[in-house]
C-alpha cells in the first residue's frame, strides 16, 4: 500500500528552501511551525534572505529551537539589528513537541526543516520534517530512481 502524502500547506511565498534534504533524509512526517522572530528579521526574510541549508530543529526543555539557520541582517536596520545565526523559537503545540520529543529520543530519527514561507495571512512559517537519514546505498538508489524517471519522461516525449 502506498504511504499516504503529507498535507500540502498554504504557501504564498517561499524564502528559502533546503532541497539537500529530501536527498538526505527519508521524510516520515511533516509539520507547520511559527517562527519567533524580531522585526528586522522578518524585513530580512521579505526581501527573500536567508537561508536553512545547514539547519537543524532541537527540543530543550519542552520548546522546539531551529539552530544554524541563517536570516541576514537587515541593510537599513540600525543599532537593534538581529544576530543573524541565533536559535530561533519554534511555535507548535504541545502534542507536536511531544511526539517529535519521543521520535528523537527513541527512535534516533532528526528533525530537519524543509522550507521557510509566508503564508497567506503573511506569518513566517516552517516546513519541519522528522526523518531518518538515508546511508549511502540508499542515496545511490533515489540517484537511479531519478535518472531512470527521466529517461521514461524522455522516452514517452519521443513518440
Amino acid at each position: 500500500m502506498a504511504r499516504p502524502r503529507p498535507t500540502e500547506f498554504d504557501k504564498k511565498k517561499i524564502v528559502a528552501e533546503n532541497r539537500r534534504a529530501r536527498f538526505d533524509y527519508f521524510i516520515d512526517q511533516v509539520f507547520e511551525a511559527g517562527i519567533a522572530l524580531t522585526g528586522t528579521e522578518v524585513k530580512s526574510l521579505r526581501f527573500g534572505e536567508g537561508s536553512i541549508s545547514e539547519s537543524y530543529a532541537e527540543v530543550k526543555d519542552g520548546e522546539v529551537w531551529l539552530i544554524n539557520s541563517n536570516v541576514p541582517e537587515f541593510s537599513h536596520g540600525n543599532r537593534f539589528n538581529h544576530e543573524p545565526k541565533r536559535p530561533r523559537k519554534l511555535l507548535l503545540k504541545e502534542r507536536e513537541i511531544n511526539k517529535m520529543h519521543g521520535a528523537v529520543a527513541r527512535e534516533g530519527m532528526t528533525l530537519v526543516p524543509l522550507s521557510v514561507y509566508f503564508n497567506g495571512r503573511g506569518r513566517a512559517k516552517v516546513e519541519l520534517a522528522l526523518a531518518k537519514g538515508k546511508k549511502a546505498h540508499d542515496k545511490r538508489e533515489t540517484i537511479k530512481e531519478r535518472d531512470w524517471k527521466r529517461e521514461q519522461s524522455r522516452l514517452l516525449r519521443g513518440n
